[in-house]
């Protein structure tokens, strides 16, 4: 018994990761078998809410503060055309999990008393204090606002109402913001799409046959059908991007521990999650960003250095399709509509004079593993089955059980928790090997970007996927997760529709507290592409 015993560990310790691979390789297949089938088989369903008619809805947020600053709009006008939208937009998507509509009509007559008080220069020192006052916005979920769910889609947080405000959303509402609602995130934000036992499918707003990505469904949807100044999202492996990516906005992923994360669930103790885990903005307006940047950081803006702009042309451009080799096998093959986004971008920046250069993504070959590997050695993480230690036993039986729909749990979140306890069968030799490998990837990154260099890769391999292929297309974390792991800040750029009618774009990355590198590309991209595309077209009258 002993003999085997050792055996067995040396096996596991050893040979186990060969296998993960090979388990990647197969899931790989057979995702793109399965996204392939369903484009060729699965009917679009167009959107069923109405168009835009009110042009209020097309303005940015920069836009509107300067409109209630000169008394152009009311707040109180501007809350009731979003809530007025969002209820018009939410019986097709069921992104709204609970809404304070009535407090936030409360809270922007004030905002208005205020306003309509001021002498020009009192008007001045107002928005000085409050720079967003009277702007509504939206919430995911498990960032948390005072008084609303808190459930984050578990059934043994059903009744759970959330305390007290998230740092990020008390700065909000400290400038001056009105929240409206809480939106739609999967079961404890551990899946790439948003549909939960408790609420329901999330749709996307281009195809309600499609998932709004995952884990801030809810804000992404919102936010790509115009029923959202800008939503609140957060971003642990992709949840800010993805959604961004599949409804058609631009969303941001800021540096590691710029944007708090105090008072988001789920959480622990650990030190490291601050590095991973982050908040940021999703809006329909890449040039919204740097201003909700500014408000969501708080003293930590200032390590941005916004006061010291580099110009568009001395931007140096890298840029990268997808994998190429032997790491084809274990990863998702990018579809040809998202290259041609990333090569159109690029053929941009040259014709204004930027160094452009392809790099090869050698380096992130093993991006998946690391990323969950880190995950895995996170301490403290709640569990979805509200026991305190859950078996390894009791995890794999509800998986089995959600194969066949008899969990109370969602397949994807006791899959991810299965996964964490058992550490992605990556033995403790191999993921020192890892954290070796990390560290050398983020220095090449960080040498090659420096203060002036940003770097175009997907976002993800292909636009939104139907429902219930999440647990398949997990397999196309890699170029998300492990931009968490590393640090680096990364933009969403939308960059119009596909063939099928899809969202699509790329992400932008940057080295450390150069997130306005990663604006400003994103700015450019929107000024000179469009950036974000109604769903249906707008009917605004004249």
């Amino acid at each position: 018994m002993s003999m085997l015993k050792t055996k067995t560990e040396i096996f596991n310790l050893q040979n186990m990761l060969p296998f993960l691979r090979a388990i990647f390789a197969i899931g790989n297949l057979l995702c793109f078998v399965v996204n392939t089938l369903v484009n060729w088989l699965l009917p679009r369903k167009p959107p069923t809410y109405p168009p835009i008619r009110d042009a209020v809805l097309l303005k940015s947020v920069g836009e509107l503060v300067n409109d209630i600053r000169k008394k152009k709009i009311t707040s109180q006008k501007l809350v009731k055309t979003y809530i007025e939208r969002i209820k018009a937009v939410n019986p097709s998507l069921n992104a709204v999990l609970e809404d304070r509509f009535e407090q936030a009509i409360k809270e922007a007559e004030h905002a208005d008393n205020l306003i309509a008080k001021a002498n020009s220069e009192q008007l001045i020192a107002l928005f000085s204090r409050y720079p967003l006052l009277g702007i509504p916005f939206t919430v995911k979920e498990s960032t948390g606002l005072k008084g609303l769910s808190f459930a984050v889609g578990n059934i043994h947080r059903k009744n759970i109402k959330c305390e007290q405000d998230s740092e990020v959303v008390e700065r909000l509402r400290s400038a001056g913001c009105i929240p409206l609602l809480v939106s739609a995130n999967p079961e404890f934000c551990m899946s790439y799409e948003t549909n939960t036992k408790m609420n329901g499918k999330c749709r996307n707003p281009y195809d309600l046959n499609r998932v709004s990505g995952g884990s801030s469904g809810g804000e992404g949807s919102l936010n790509g059908c115009g029923a959202s100044t800008f939503g609140l999202g957060s971003d642990l492996g992709g949840s800010i991007r993805l959604p961004s990516m599949f409804c058609g906005v631009f969303g941001h992923k800021a540096t590691a521990s710029l944007l708090s994360v105090k008072g988001n669930y789920p959480s622990c103790d650990d030190p490291r999650l601050v590095n991973y885990l982050t908040t940021g903005p999703i809006t329909r307006f890449a040039k919204d960003l740097p201003i909700l940047l500014q408000v969501m950081a708080g003293d930590n803006y200032k390590k941005l250095k916004f006061h010291e702009p580099i110009a568009v042309k001395d931007i140096k451009v890298y840029y990268a399709y997808g994998f190429s080799g032997f790491a084809k096998l274990t990863h998702q093959p990018t579809d040809l509509d998202i290259q041609l986004a990333i090569t159109k971008a690029v053929k941009c920046f040259e014709k204004g004079g930027l160094i452009t250069k392809e790099i090869k993504l050698d380096r992130f070959e093993n991006a998946r593993e690391i990323g969950l590997r880190a995950l895995t050695e996170l301490q403290g993480v709640p569990s979805v089955t509200g026991q305190s230690h859950p078996s390894k036993k009791t995890l794999i039986w509800q998986v089995l059980l959600s194969l066949v729909g008899k969990s109370q749990h969602n397949r994807d979140a006791v899959f991810m928790e299965w996964m964490r306890l058992e550490k992605v069968y990556i033995s403790d030799k191999e993921a020192e090997d890892f954290r070796v490998e990390r560290k050398a990837l983020k220095e090449y990154l960080v040498d090659m970007l420096g203060e002036n260099g940003v770097l175009l890769v997907p976002t993800f391999p292909t636009s939104a996927f139907a429902f219930n292929t999440g647990t398949l297309n997990l397999v196309g974390v890699d170029l998300m997760l492990i931009f968490n792991i590393l640090g680096l800040p990364a933009t969403h750029v939308t960059m119009g529709l596909d063939k099928r009618g899809l969202p699509i774009g790329f992400q932008v990355v940057a080295a450390p507290y150069q997130d306005k590198l990663c604006l400003q590309i994103a700015a450019e991209l929107e000024g000179a592409f469009g950036g974000w595309v109604p769903p249906i077209p707008n009917d605004i009258k004249s």
